[in-house]
């Protein structure tokens, strides 16, 4: 496998398995931009379904099915919001809490109802985000790499930076939400990015 990832230093088009605007720019930002582009919309890929039970299998069934469909490498991610009290929730579901609207203020008054059903809503609800990353060649084979930020909830939701669960979010040695920092410091300390450094080295950097 370690060899199938040298195949990235040339790699010329990459489809990044996501209609989630906000990820589909962070991973962008994170990979060298002589590389071409894709999403699923480019070749109206339909969503599959997420069956997994965790992260890595999720983001392998999108990773595979994209590129398989695509002949392209295709690297995927799946990620989500784990809160201590909740015992892991919303987990694999966050985006599921957002509902078919995909609206995060729905899934954040949700998580806040959550806490507050189960008397939680304090200053210390530790929680993490978690990031699996999954590239998948054409083939089948596919590697996975995961990543964690560790914080906890904020009381309030606060700012209009990032997406999904980014406004209830406070990392660990932080007291802004990663709705209020700016986007260039959450991409050196989110957990895709320690996700995206397990794998950089295999891309080949410069312009």
């Amino acid at each position: 496998m370690k060899n199938r990832l040298k195949d990235l230093k040339t790699v010329k088009s990459l489809l990044i398995a996501t209609n989630n605007k906000g990820k589909l720019l962070e991973i962008k930002k994170l990979l060298p931009d002589k590389i071409n582009f894709y999403s699923p919309e480019d070749f109206k890929l339909a969503e599959p379904v997420e069956s997994g039970k965790t992260f890595e299998e999720n983001a392998i069934i999108k990773a595979k099915y994209c590129s398989k469909r695509s002949k392209l490498i295709s690297l995927s991610d799946d990620s989500g919001l784990e809160i201590i009290a909740l015992k892991g929730r919303p987990g694999i579901y966050s985006a599921r809490w957002a509902g078919k609207s995909k609206n995060f203020n729905t899934a954040i008054k949700k998580v806040f109802f959550e806490l507050k059903k189960k008397k939680k809503l304090n200053k210390i609800n530790k929680a993490r985000f978690y990031c699996s990353l999954a590239i998948a060649w054409p083939d089948g084979k596919c590697k996975t790499f995961s990543g964690t930020v560790n914080g906890k909830i904020s009381l309030t939701s606060k700012g209009k930076k990032g997406f999904g669960y980014d406004p209830i979010f406070i990392a660990n040695g932080y007291k802004k939400t990663f709705g209020e920092i700016s986007p260039d410091l959450k991409d050196k300390i989110s957990h895709r990015y320690k996700a995206f450094s397990k794998i950089k080295k295999f891309f080949k950097y410069g312009k």
